[in-house]
């Protein structure tokens, strides 16, 4: 085993938290610090396999250096800042001496029993019909503050921050309901799915279940009636009502055929619904297969097992080409397998293979999907954890076209109708590079332009002429942190957002840029900036900096309830 796959991408979130060291709480360290890369059970995702039988090989000095001092090129970090000696050398022994807990299996009772209500749905509806505090709910953006465990709900067509929710330890996933948009999801790392009233004074959360202990995907039927969540731990995934959270039915997944041979546990990654019929896509990351779930008929059955497609499934996306075949494709990552699989909801066969490039590890996040007029063809577009790149590919056909060199690995890349790039984070870059957004022309495929931002100050370049098209001050200042206050609507806990801005930054961080996301109606894009807790706010068509959101706490994504009405799947 190779010393970068050994605790390669510790979470990213662990760069910016302050821990005091003393006595150390190994279990909780883990969880907060590298349990969202590594896994509840220490399988690994992004991150690698550090269960006590993975880390046989490797000697102590070996693990406690990689510890202290990172991995360069990837998202791990050097903890020596924060960890002792002595500390780096006890968490190799926790490591070693953990034991895997027993008895995980969704169970329905269980599930069940933890849906609460939080807040009264239809008496809301009927008190606020229309949104109270914007003026439509399709101006509302989601955010997420990972290591605060919040959800934001945020006025995009003016950047001010309407509400924040404690939702659950690092929340993952949001999502709005499509047909009744004023009602919206989120789903933790803890397993937590809460639904929100978006329309009603400060976003109240209406009800909430526990629908495992590590979970991931999420995805609402198009018509509104349900929203299904996923689970790493316990394996499987859990279908409910989407207007009231009551858990229907729950898909177990602990014991299924394994892509390489035998049977166990497989987590489920990303989950889709579809406009081209009544389909959830629920991918089973271990299985190396996607599952179809048929939600119009009686006890939502599965109705078809894609199989085979590669190891270590992760996100997908769907085709956006119009007509008739509109979200017909769902493409799904094989991170060990490097390719996307592409799965025909038609057929519900596996219909091709892209293949990303060897070591490339692609990973799409919310995808890209776009005609390109000069090609007359639909194309889309992924990242790579493990390489500068952007591939670029057909569909129909499912021919790659381009590959596209950036200056680091990066998790995402989106795109809308009303930008004519496409925007390409470098996040697992290392330090040099994840600084930086690509903006690739979706017409030509070339990189017309690049944010970069600095320690004091920011830039938007020309990629050809290295020429600096404009500056802004990027100045770091300390977050204010917020207070935690009690809902007047509803049984949740809120946390206030102050506007005043904290002091300069006396030593500031390197930018980490990630997670762009079209808002405003077209007319912004939204870039998340992990170590510097605040979101830029971006021209979406000339990519010029407009303004930064702050006194967030590691912003990851960002997601817009106008853009994702059109985006299929999303």
């Amino acid at each position: 085993m190779k010393l970068k796959r050994v605790l390669s991408l510790a979470a990213a979130t662990g760069l910016f938290a302050t821990l005091s060291m003393a006595g150390m709480d190994y279990a909780k360290t883990y969880k907060q610090e590298c349990q969202g890369c590594h896994g509840f059970i220490h399988q690994g995702g992004v991150g690698a396999n550090i269960q006590p039988k993975s880390l046989k090989k490797l000697d102590d000095a070996v693990l406690v250096s990689t510890i202290l001092n990172g991995v360069q090129g990837t998202a791990m970090p050097a903890w020596k800042a924060t960890f002792s000696k002595e500390d780096a050398q006890g968490m190799v022994k926790w490591l070693r001496e953990w034991k895997m807990p027993a008895g995980m299996k969704l169970d329905f009772k269980k599930v069940h029993d933890s849906w609460k209500k939080l807040a009264d749905r239809e008496e809301l509806a009927k008190k606020y019909p229309k949104a109270v505090d914007v003026s439509s709910v399709m101006d509302i953006s989601f955010a997420t503050e990972r290591d605060a465990s919040l959800v934001d709900f945020i006025d995009n067509t003016t950047g001010k921050v309407l509400s924040r929710h404690k939702a659950g330890f690092a929340v993952h996933v949001t999502v709005t309901n499509k047909k009744y948009p004023r009602y919206a999801y989120s789903i933790s790392r803890s397993g937590r799915l809460t639904m929100f009233d978006l329309a009603a004074p400060g976003e109240p959360a209406l009800a909430s279940v526990q629908v495992g202990q590590s979970s991931r995907g999420l995805a609402v039927s198009p018509d509104g009636k349900y929203v299904i969540a996923g689970d790493y731990v316990p394996g499987g995934a859990v279908l409910c009502d989407a207007l009231t959270l009551e858990p229907l039915k729950v898909y177990d997944t602990s014991n299924v055929p394994l892509i390489g041979g035998g049977t166990g546990n497989s987590r489920v990654a990303s989950l889709a619904d579809t406009p081209y019929g009544p389909y959830f896509a629920m991918t089973l990351k271990d299985a190396g297969a996607v599952y179809i779930i048929d939600y119009s008929k009686k006890d939502f059955p599965v109705v078809a097992k894609v199989e085979n497609i590669g190891k270590i499934l992760h996100d997908g996306f769907e085709n956006e080409n119009k007509g008739p075949d509109f979200g017909r494709y769902f493409m799904v990552a094989s991170q060990k397998s490097d390719l996307i699989g592409i799965v025909d909801f038609k057929t519900k066969k596996l219909a091709a293979k892209v293949m990303t490039g060897t070591a490339t590890k692609p990973h799409p996040g919310q995808g890209s999907s776009w005609f390109n007029k000069t090609m007359g063809k639909q194309l889309n577009a992924t990242t790579n954890i493990k390489q500068g790149k952007v591939v670029i590919w057909t569909s129909p056909g499912w021919k790659v076209v381009k590959d596209i060199k950036t200056a680091g690995g990066g998790l995402f890349v989106g795109t809308s109708k009303d930008t004519p790039y496409i925007w390409a984070d470098c996040v697992l870059g290392g330090e040099a590079n994840y600084n930086k957004v690509y903006l690739i022309n979706k017409e030509t495929l070339e990189t017309d332009k690049i944010i970069e931002v600095g320690k004091e100050k920011g830039h938007l370049i020309d990629a050809k002429t290295n020429k600096v098209l404009q500056e802004w001050d990027a100045t770091q200042y300390k977050t204010v942190p917020g207070k935690e206050v009690a809902s007047k609507i509803s049984k949740e806990t809120l946390v206030t957002y102050p506007t005043k801005l904290g002091e300069k930054v006396a030593k500031p961080v390197q930018p980490r840029l990630l997670h762009a996301e079209p808002a405003n109606h077209g007319k912004w894009v939204t870039i998340s900036e992990w170590t510097t807790g605040r979101i830029g706010i971006y021209n979406a068509k000339t990519g010029e900096f407009i303004k930064y959101i702050r006194n967030l706490t590691t912003p990851t994504f960002t997601y817009s309830i106008e853009h994702r009405q059109e985006v299929p799947g999303a």
